[in-house]
């Protein structure tokens, strides 16, 4: 038996260019790693760590499991057209096997083994399962048409809009199945056999179509199918469906323990590309459901930095609130490619620009317990003051970093893309509070307990935003509150919520002193308050617009007063809502029972 026909040519040129160009990229990639990096993947493959790679690819690459949380209707049409289609690779190798025993057969025999097998004796129970699978693979096809046209009907908002190279690959993928039942239903007619689906209509098109008009249908669809295949394939590294074979590697080199940093490195391709463009991300962004942007979203900028031509305004152009990351089926480090960017792009190292650091403290007090006011505290003096008024409560000896003014934390420039500078502010910070000697380093600002814990190196220096500090001495009796009949609710900040994981603690002080009425959008589904200190691009009006909007939510609760743990929060929804806005501090502060 041969394995060959001229309509197999068009795929067998298109899976060598494919194979070629992944070993290619991947190689580049993978020679281009730091060699920290290299040793983490040499020191983790011979441990679990792969075990439980594999397990993972299996239930998010072809599973999807991720997606399915989020929208089970999408999450389908991934699984179908992912799992679908590998099991009809893995069923239709058996089937091989199972006609010809184990010999070696051509990568292109197996993929139109129905055609070359015309003249065996045919297995029902193979024939109904390829047809099975192929059903299964269509239904996502069909799925996938209707996301495209109707996008609201999937679940979606809005669809990802395409470069040319995802156009070609769609559209080739869109016929790819169609084109293999035709092929193999006329076959069908001509030969018998097949199963559910293509030997019934095979059994329609031989009773209404005749031998010569069908042996034509039957050429031109096997090479349809072979074109389109090898179409998709010269097209998939160029396009989104490069995440097909990028996902898999990323999941690996992560378990391993590779991340991404300030600094791009070749990990990142493997971030980029492994993106889908599901368009997940989309409905989640503020900016595009409040303000009408449609071409700044995570999707988009990981689409403009792989082709190379990110623009500032894109990259800038994002509140980095961490809702579309939580989304993310692929997991991937959203924040930190933006960061990334904006250091290629923006970053100006000038050792002169913070030479007035020279000798500069301006704290004040003695004790073991640090207090780090940081600057948008500074500017919500009524935090500040009720802070005091805790720690005095508390009988705390406190040592102010800042009261009197310091320097920044330096996590703004950083998120900036000015990194360097920002490394200078966080050597002299740190240098400052081992200089005094504090084993507590406490914060009301989300911005700066991020930071702190995430960049500064202090050992023996436990860093606690003031949420935690309160609910601490309220657990352990140094700190007592009357409970009221108070009605709150309460915003998660992002950098606190999404982006430290505190969500338990403030809910705990609430409770402490009222009653807490939870919005619509609460802990890893908060509303961003619009004034992050990240987007360096949106205007004054945008942020109003965006703080009216989170502040219409939260006034929905009934709830007679807004607390917030962060600053910048607390001055972005005074302007959004009508009821007052309180910090946290404040609210435990004006229910102190004073002994």
């Amino acid at each position: 038996m041969t394995f060959f026909a001229p309509f197999c040519i068009p795929f067998m040129v298109g899976a060598a260019v494919m194979f070629l160009t992944l070993a290619w990229k991947w190689g580049v990639w993978l020679w281009r790693l730091p060699r920290a990096d290299k040793m983490r993947i040499v020191r983790g493959l011979p441990t679990r760590r792969t075990a439980e790679a594999v397990w993972e690819v299996v239930s998010e690459s072809l599973l999807h499991r991720r997606i399915f949380r989020v929208n089970p209707l999408l999450g389908y049409m991934h699984m179908s057209l992912a799992f679908g289609w590998f099991l009809l690779i893995a069923v239709g190798w058996i089937e091989t096997v199972a006609y010809l025993g184990f010999r070696y057969v051509p990568l292109q025999g197996h993929v139109f083994f129905k055609y070359f097998a015309t003249g065996l004796e045919h297995k029902p129970a193979f024939d109904f399962a390829m047809d099975l699978l192929l059903l299964f693979v269509l239904s996502g096809v069909a799925l996938a048409w209707a996301k495209r046209f109707r996008s609201r009907a999937m679940g979606l908002r809005r669809t990802t809009k395409h470069v040319p190279g995802d156009r070609v690959a769609l559209s080739a993928l869109w016929f790819v199945f169609p084109a293999r039942l035709a092929a193999e239903s006329a076959t069908c007619a001509l030969y018998g056999g097949g199963g559910f689906l293509t030997g019934s209509l095979g059994a329609w098109l031989a009773d209404h179509v005749g031998v010569l008009p069908l042996m034509n249908f039957e050429s031109a669809a096997w090479w349809f199918y072979s074109s389109c295949l090898g179409v998709f394939f010269v097209a998939l590294p160029f396009s989104r469906y490069m995440h097909i074979f990028t996902e898999i590697p990323l999941i690996f080199l992560r378990r391993y323990g590779l991340r991404s940093g300030e600094k791009e490195t070749s990990y990142d391709r493997f971030q980029t590309d492994a993106c889908s463009r599901c368009g997940i991300c989309i409905d989640p962004c503020q900016l595009q459901s409040v303000l009408g942007k449609d071409t700044v979203q995570s999707v988009y900028f990981l689409r403009d930095r792989r082709y190379g031509m990110l623009r500032r305004e894109t990259a800038d152009d994002c509140l980095m609130c961490g809702r579309c990351a939580v989304k993310c089926p692929v997991g991937i480090d959203l924040n930190t490619l933006r960061l990334n960017s904006r250091d290629t792009m923006r970053n100006v190292p000038d050792e002169r620009r913070y030479g007035y650091f020279a000798g500069l403290d301006r704290s004040s007090g003695t004790g073991k317990v640090g207090y780090f006011a940081g600057c948008m505290t500074l500017l919500t003096p009524r935090t500040l003051s009720a802070m005091e008024r805790v720690f005095g409560a508390a009988g705390e000896e406190v040592w102010w970093a800042d009261r009197e003014g310091g320097v920044c934390c330096g996590r703004p420039l950083k998120l900036a893309g000015e990194t360097d500078s920002a490394r200078r502010m966080m050597r002299y910070n740190t240098e400052l509070f081992r200089k005094h000697g504090i084993t507590t380093l406490v914060t009301s600002c989300p911005i700066c307990l991020k930071v702190f814990r995430e960049d500064y190196d202090l050992p023996g220096i436990e860093v606690l935003h003031h949420s935690e500090y309160i609910h601490r001495l309220l657990r352990t009796g140094r700190l007592a509150v009357a409970h009221g009949a108070t009605r709150f609710t309460y915003h998660d900040p992002c950098e606190l919520g999404r982006g430290s994981g505190i969500y338990d603690e403030p809910r705990a002080v609430i409770g402490a002193v009222g009653e807490l009425l939870e919005p619509a959008s609460t802990r890893e589904n908060a509303l961003c308050c619009g004034s992050s200190v990240a987007n360096t691009a949106i205007s004054d009006e945008g942020q109003l617009r965006i703080a009216r909007a989170v502040g219409a939510e939260l006034e929905a609760t009934g709830a007679e007063v807004v607390v917030t743990a962060c600053p910048l929060c607390k001055k972005a929804l005074g302007r959004g809502v009508k009821a007052p806005v309180r910090d946290l501090a404040e609210v435990v502060a004006d229910s102190l029972v004073h002994n």
